[in-house]
């Protein structure tokens, strides 16, 4: 298949990708029909986070369509079509389990470098360096999703493609700086930032 790969800094390139395939049983494949730059991508283009391997598919805002799953996949069936979180939890840890499914004790294939970076651990995240798994991204014509069936949601028919996408990490981006900024009904913000979810 082909993918956007990181060459090196500053340096993306369209390669020829092994296809991925269901490792677990929680897995599933999906067919990405939307991704979208985020503005953290920048970080790894840029350099300025370690552990970048040349060949990186990188991307981890997407939707598709699921075109396999693993046998313990109960939630989604071939044809769906479904929305990605960026971050991958296995919905069963203590971290999970308390909704702070960035810090899933069983997803990041790497522990170590979360603790070196931001002075804890952290979960995984799709296509955002081999600190934070080294799973293969959005920015490919497919991805394994792990643990499908907590870190993937169906996208009801009236909803495009695009407007879904945005459901995968800056929507929920957003409304978590509302929340811990406490912004309530009829305050009047502003947000500074990179991308689409700043000014």
């Amino acid at each position: 298949m082909k993918a956007l790969c990181w060459e090196g800094v500053d340096d993306l390139k369209v390669e020829d990708v092994p296809d991925p395939r269901i490792e677990n049983d929680q897995d599933m494949i999906v067919k990405v029909r939307s991704t979208t730059t985020c503005g953290s991508d920048l970080h790894l283009i840029g350099g300025h986070l370690p552990a970048m391997r040349a060949g990186d598919v990188i991307g981890h805002e997407f939707l598709g369509e699921v075109v396999e799953t693993g046998p313990a996949v109960r939630k989604h069936r071939v044809g769906d079509r479904v929305v990605v979180c960026s971050f991958i939890g296995c919905g069963r840890c203590w971290y999970c389990a308390n909704d702070m499914w960035s810090l899933c004790d069983n997803s990041n294939t790497n522990p170590g470098f979360g603790q070196m970076l931001f002075g804890y651990e952290t979960g995984a995240v799709f296509g955002y360096s081999h600190a934070m798994g080294g799973f293969k991204g959005s920015t490919a014509e497919f991805v394994r999703v792990p643990f499908a069936d907590y870190g993937a949601f169906p996208v009801p028919d009236g909803v495009d493609d695009i407007s879904a996408t945005f459901c995968s990490d800056a929507a929920p981006t957003g409304w978590m700086g509302a929340d811990l900024g406490g912004v309530k009904a009829g305050d009047v913000v502003a947000v500074w930032g990179c991308g689409a979810v700043g000014q």
